[in-house]
């Protein structure tokens, strides 16, 4: 069943450390079998909707989400971004 890893960015403390982790996160997570979707802030929210940076990558499964995440390509861009930015992750299954 498809997954998708939903990040949002709560705060960018360091826009030099995010511009880091994403040099490094981008090849990573699509090597792993990833297909970015979403990379953007919204153009319209409703509802508590805020206007935070988004990224929707499109997995196989659940367990090739979890992999991508855990190999050590992916925690190299973490190790960039440092406290860069406060971030929610989640990796959620396809209906």
């Amino acid at each position: 069943m498809t997954a998708y890893w939903i990040t949002t960015y709560k705060a960018v403390h360091d826009p030099d450390k995010v511009a880091a982790y994403a040099t490094l996160a981008g090849p990573a997570l699509t090597a792993a079998g990833g297909r970015f979707l979403v990379r953007g802030v919204p153009e319209a929210t409703f509802e508590k909707g805020e206007a935070t940076r988004t990224v929707v990558v499109e997995f196989p499964s659940v367990e090739v989400a979890v992999a991508a995440h855990d190999s050590e390509a992916y925690q190299e861009a973490l190790r960039a971004l440092d406290g860069g930015a406060d971030r929610d992750m989640r990796v959620v299954p396809g209906a």
